[in-house]
């Protein structure tokens, strides 16, 4: 078996009895020499804690920004993604659970030092780096030292994150990312609970740090799944918050469930109700709401919240037509499109292209 590379990790103190206790999210973990947190990753040694998946990724890519999901940010352009293993939720509906619940470090076959990473996006003009797959919170450090390499080379920082972390390790991580989605799961804590082993309020409370405190910029996911978090009620208490919370600019994704890992008897979901959802969120002022995970042109682009112009068109990743000022403005009624936006789009297009960094 391939040896593990252990980093000492934050975030922790040691208990009276003398465990260790991770303190990086809600779960508290409370830790005997040896044994590891419910992310699998976050292990008690030597009387502190290490992350054990330092510098090892399970495989590197190149993908559309668009893909993360991101449709205000950098638009068009390809940034290098990558993940490690575990999560600290364990979500029955995991689109990638061969990452996610993997048990076997062995397939964290590739691996790269954050100098290497930040190189590499460079080198293959990257305009971001994305932690993906699985969930940056769980490797913390690692995640800190690439956004600190990326940012010295003018790339910016992604994290793609279910949002379950704990105040001060939330305030570290964020001061070095630019841009998040966060996974919104549901708005319902007995969704969080019985489905995701977690819970909703620390989410919440992450989407207003993000919102009030920070200069990330912030999209919100929701995967819908058919008889589970897809209810008109769940819908527009969702809408509701986040346009109170969040304020009406805030973009959101209604993205389609295909059946995987523990809810296979669950059918895909039907466009019919990412077009209503897309609807609630309009009818409680939120200003961009989009479908994801299914063919809709319509629901993939973006308009102008003033005079309803295509400010940009989608099909899947790829960008269409561009209606947009290069600082942002709406060509017609000048109405600012909320993001970040500095240019023409890029032209990466749809595709994903494997990449090998390091050894």
């Amino acid at each position: 078996m391939a040896q593990e590379r252990a980093h000492a990790a934050g975030h922790w103190h040691r208990l009276e009895d003398g465990r260790v206790q991770c303190d990086i999210c809600p779960h508290a973990c409370r830790l005997h020499e040896g044994k590891r947190g419910v992310c699998f990753v976050r292990m008690a040694c030597d009387g502190g804690m290490v992350l054990t998946t330092y510098g090892r990724s399970s495989g590197f890519s190149i993908d559309p920004v668009e893909k993360k999901p991101l449709h205000h940010f950098l638009p068009g352009s390809p940034v290098l993604s990558f993940g490690t293993a575990g999560c600290n939720l364990s979500c029955r509906f995991c689109q990638n659970w061969d990452i996610t619940k993997s048990r076997d470090t062995d397939r964290l076959a590739a691996s790269a030092t954050p100098e290497q990473i930040a190189e590499a996006a460079v080198r293959h003009e990257c305009r971001g780096v994305a932690f993906t797959y699985n969930d940056p919170v769980i490797f913390h450090e690692y995640a800190i030292d690439v956004a600190e390499a990326c940012r010295a080379r003018g790339v910016r920082a992604i994290a793609v994150t279910a949002g379950y972390q704990n105040a001060a390790p939330r305030a570290e991580f964020y001061a070095h990312m630019d841009a998040a989605n966060v996974d919104l799961k549901a708005f319902s804590d007995r969704f969080y609970r019985d489905i995701c082993g977690a819970h909703l309020e620390p989410v919440l409370e992450t989407l207003e740090y993000l919102h009030r405190e920070t200069q990330v910029w912030l999209e919100v996911t929701t995967l819908l799944i058919p008889g589970e978090n897809d209810g008109e009620l769940m819908l527009n208490e969702e809408c509701a918050w986040l346009a109170e919370h969040l304020g009406p600019q805030v973009p959101v994704h209604f993205t389609a469930f295909h059946p995987d890992w523990h809810m296979r008897d669950r059918p895909p979901t039907p466009y019919a109700t990412l077009a209503r959802a897309r609807r609630i969120a309009h009818a409680h002022g939120l200003e961009h709401a989009y479908t994801g995970n299914v063919h809709d042109i319509e629901g993939g682009s973006t308009y102008c919240a003033g005079c309803n112009l295509l400010l940009i068109e989608r099909n899947w990743y790829e960008i269409g037509q561009w209606h947009l000022t290069d600082d942002g403005h709406c060509p017609r009624c000048g109405t600012r499109c909320p993001g970040v936006f500095d240019g023409p789009p890029g032209t990466w297009g749809a595709r994903s292209e494997p990449i090998e960094i390091g050894g």
